[in-house]
């Protein structure tokens, strides 16, 4: 059976050569290689293309990224070549599917190909931003520089990310919890004594006539309804997400949330911030780099608003006008980016910027689930209280009675 084998080889006149081979052993290609005077150098079987779901592909996370990019980057500082510390790491680094990947990166760099062209072929495991401070890096003879700085990028992004999700996780996990425990009261312990209380005859306290019909409700076909409303609402968004506009319009709505609102508009200035300054710090035409960080903002409002501000400044504007008629971005930010373009310190006072809002954020968070830890708590508290108290209201009235 025939393989598909990428190979490079040195010709006759000292040059490198590469390309595509079809034989079925590595044997063949060489022996062809050598009838066309090529020395083959490496030779490696063509990976093969995967579904972007294929199950047991290991997912190379950002921690991944982040150790392999410091490695990396000391290896460049101790000279050496930039091929040899990419087949040094491609046997060392232990997610298996960036192993592969940069044993891909190494065939391309040895072909010839920069290695920002080289990166640029796995757009699922280097961003965009990524390949473009590298491509700085290379361009101005510090790619060393350019990748502890990226390693630098990519940490504080990760422990802004692990800050959201906890905010969002915490609320979502004791709401979800609360509404099971409230569920199970209601379908299995309420209709207990509601037959009970049927049998007893008379006439039912009005907190216990709701709570049993609550339950029946819930127990019938309300329930089943409550649970396909739910399902079917949860599809429509993560549908509604897929469109441009769908998603936008989700994006417009969460910013305007009362409590996660002003928290997510704090995580997007900071990201905002701490990406642009990273990509002019590195030598990234401001251009270049505002829409660089529109596309990986994460969010449809703030990205549009990016991109305004990027045709403002080419227009001829500085960066802080277009950015005060945004409106996404608070008062504070507009005036110390226009202070950082006039002093020519914009790099600096955007990190500053990015790290004086990744504080702000850590607050918030902070805040965020001290509040709602009593809220939720007294939620649950109160609901499963009320239910007990209905169904034993009328058992007192009956020892009332008895008395």
């Amino acid at each position: 059976m025939a393989t598909v084998f990428q190979w490079s080889g040195k010709t006759t006149k000292g040059t490198i050569e590469s390309g595509e081979m079809t034989a079925p052993t590595k044997e063949d290609v060489i022996a062809q290689l050598r009838r066309r005077n090529i020395t083959a150098t490496l030779i490696t079987e063509k990976a093969k293309k995967v579904s972007k779901f294929t199950f047991g592909q290991a997912r190379v996370k950002d921690k991944d990224i982040v150790v392999f990019t410091r490695q990396f980057a000391t290896m460049i500082d101790a000279g050496l070549p930039l091929v040899q510390a990419l087949d040094i790491l491609s046997t060392q680094v232990e997610n298996k599917t960036l192993s592969k990947t940069l044993q891909q990166v190494k065939v391309d760099v040895e072909s010839g190909a920069t290695y920002a062209d080289a990166l640029k072929k796995h757009p699922r495991i280097f961003s965009e931003l990524y390949v473009n401070m590298v491509a700085a890096g290379e361009s101005g003879g510090i790619l060393d520089t350019i990748l502890n700085r990226l390693a630098g990028y990519i940490e504080k992004a990760m422990k802004l990310k692990k800050k959201v999700k906890g905010a969002m996780v915490y609320p979502a996990v004791v709401t979800t919890v609360a509404v099971m425990v409230i569920a199970i009261i209601m379908i299995f312990v309420v209709p207990t004594f509601s037959k009970m209380f049927a049998q007893l005859g008379g006439t039912l306290p009005m907190p216990t006539k709701a709570v049993i019909g609550l339950s029946h409700f819930v127990a019938g076909v309300g329930g089943l309804l409550t649970l396909g409303f739910i399902v079917a609402l949860i599809v429509f968004i993560a549908q509604a997400r897929r469109t441009e506009k769908g998603k936008h319009i989700i994006d417009k709505i969460m910013l305007k949330l009362p409590i996660f609102g002003p928290l997510l508009n704090k995580v997007a200035v900071a990201k905002f911030t701490r990406t642009l300054g990273t990509l002019v710090s590195s030598g990234v035409p401001i251009l270049d780099g505002l829409e660089i960080t529109a596309k990986t903002s994460g969010n449809k409002v703030v990205e549009y608003a990016i991109m305004d501000v990027r045709k403002g400044v080419v227009g001829g504007k500085t960066l802080a006008e277009p950015i005060t008629k945004a409106k996404v971005f608070p008062p504070m930010v507009t005036h110390m980016i226009a202070v950082g373009e006039s002093t020519g310190a914009l790099d600096a006072m955007l990190s500053k910027i990015a790290d004086f809002y990744d504080d702000e954020v850590d607050a918030a968070v902070s805040n965020l689930t001290a509040m709602m830890e009593p809220i939720l708590m007294v939620f649950l508290g109160g609901a499963v209280g009320f239910i007990v108290v209905a169904m034993y209201l009328p058992i007192f009235k009956l020892i009332t009675l008895i008395k």
